[in-house]
């Protein structure tokens, strides 16, 4: 299914295709601000802004690319790499209005490796 998000302001735009049943709940600083995880593979993600409207942090290893909004403070989606090497995104489903967040399987993630 194709969705449309955006971050709160809508500076940053995106489409996304998937089936969204599950997300991450990631306990780190960054996604405990309201991130609720979902990846698909890369292209299965259209920036429909310009590419300079979101703004990239990283941190730690420097190997996942946090894209946010510089306006309103949201982070919509990441880019990384999944352990095959594929390129990934990471989407944050509260920025799905079609998404019902209520109906999702939702697993906690601390960090540790499983």
């Amino acid at each position: 299914m194709l969705y449309e998000g955006s971050c709160h302001c809508g500076k940053v735009a995106f489409e996304v295709e998937g089936e969204f049943t599950e997300a991450i709940d990631c306990n780190c600083s960054l996604c405990r601000r309201g991130g609720l995880l979902a990846f698909v593979p890369r292209d299965k993600l259209v920036l429909k802004t310009p590419e300079a409207d979101p703004s990239t942090y990283t941190f730690n290893r420097h190997v996942i690319r946090h894209h946010f909004c510089a306006n309103c403070g949201i982070a919509p989606f990441g880019e990384g790499v999944a352990p095959d090497g594929a390129a990934m995104a990471s989407i944050n489903l509260r920025c799905i209005p079609a998404v019902d967040l209520g109906a999702l399987k939702v697993t906690a993630y601390d960090g540790e490796a499983k």
